[in-house]
């Protein structure tokens, strides 16, 4: 018998090109108060700017150049004061920041109070205010999900602020506000996008909701990144941003796995971006989980992502170790740099290693890694 689930997900989600002409009417209806949270190039938010401004509200606007940390929430908190509504627009680390932010707007308690791992991990004890994503990336799936991921630099970590309650009230995922996006990121990104497929799918939380999403998705994923690859495809990024948002989903009611569970130590430590990180170790850890497992149920789910994988390089007879080196030369290929280009070099990774043991997501990955496993998947993936 299924093991009973409860499915979360934001209040109302909004998918389809076009769909972001009608964010202003909607957020102006939350609030005339905006917190307008945006990029490292503001001008790809004036639109949502000006459409705001017509609805009558009084707009704030806070850009965010790199993945959010404790300093820059807690600097932006100041100027954010009087908000009625926050909405973000951009790319997962702009998501993340303005989830983080309607939720402290409104906390009494020190931020710290609230964060996993370096602080209690405490609910919430006020509601967030109300908060509409829009991604322009498809990539992390946190228009979605009930957490935000926040770097602690005294801590050299990166941790979650997380609350039932921080799901968006709103997120519109418009695949059309992801088109042209650099080759890199959308490589990164996309590799991150098809990691959160993936790891819900094997871990061992799933779920048939979950693997409803994922079994669609990952064959999905990996056919439009390719194609992303090759050349710029309307339909591809279509394809991308419905897998981006299943990810989230996925993630969200399931759980992730030893690629995230390194990830966030990672980040913490070296300041390298996310979704390069994920799509780096995914070969490796896909490797080292088939090597591990015991579980013959989770061994097929591993065994059917490798046969996907393979699939969509044309080598749909292909072991699991034949299709994860397939997706890693791949990768390289296209231009994804190994751990040790991204400045992450065997000290970090023997942290990271050590560090992964307290991770939520490793609590769900399919098979125990113990310290030397994590760090032979590093090494490969260097």
């Amino acid at each position: 018998m299924t093991s009973p689930f409860a499915f979360a997900t934001a209040t109302q989600i909004l998918f389809g090109r076009g769909q972001s002409a009608e964010a202003a009417g909607r957020i102006a209806a939350m609030g005339r108060v905006v917190l307008l949270v945006q990029g490292a190039t503001p001008t790809r938010a004036d639109w949502l700017a000006r459409a705001l401004e017509a609805q009558g509200c009084t707009v704030t606007r806070l850009s965010v150049p790199c993945e959010p940390d404790l300093p820059m929430i807690l600097s932006a908190l100041e100027n954010a004061k009087g908000a009625e509504v926050v909405v973000a627009l951009g790319g997962g680390a702009v998501i993340d920041a303005g989830k983080a932010l309607a939720a402290c707007l409104t906390m009494t308690r020190p931020v710290l109070d609230h964060l996993e791992v370096v602080g209690h991990g405490l609910p919430l004890d006020h509601a967030p205010l109300p908060f509409v994503a829009i991604p322009t990336t498809a990539g992390t799936g946190a228009e979605v999900t009930r957490n935000a991921v926040i770097g602690v630099p005294d801590a050299r970590r990166k941790v979650s602020l997380r609350d039932a309650r921080m799901l968006p009230a709103l997120a519109i995922v418009d695949p059309g506000l992801t088109d042209g996006c650099p080759r890199a990121v959308t490589l990164a990104s996309g590799l991150d996008a098809i990691t959160q497929v993936i790891e819900p799918y094997v871990c061992a939380r799933a779920n048939p909701l979950t693997d409803a999403l994922c079994r669609d998705a990952i064959p999905r994923g990996l056919a439009a990144i390719i194609r992303l690859m090759e050349a710029e495809d309307p339909q591809a990024r279509d394809e991308m941003a419905w897998v981006s948002l299943c990810g989230g989903l996925a993630l969200a009611n399931s759980g992730l796995g030893a690629v995230h569970g390194l990830a966030g130590p990672l980040g913490g430590l070296t300041g390298a971006a996310h979704g390069a990180i994920c799509g780096t170790l995914l070969p490796h850890v896909l490797l080292a989980n088939r090597q591990a497992v015991t579980d013959p149920a989770l061994a097929a789910r591993l065994d059917q992502v490798g046969a996907w994988i393979g699939a969509a390089f044309g080598r749909g007879d292909a072991t699991l170790p034949q299709a994860a080196a397939l997706l890693g030369d791949w990768s390289r290929a296209a231009g994804l740099p190994g751990l040790a280009a991204q400045g992450i070099d065997a000290a970090a990774q023997q942290a990271a290693a050590e560090a992964a043991a307290t991770s939520s997501s490793m609590k769900a990955n399919p098979a125990p890694l113990s310290v030397a496993a994590l760090q032979a998947v590093m090494r490969a993936a260097s």
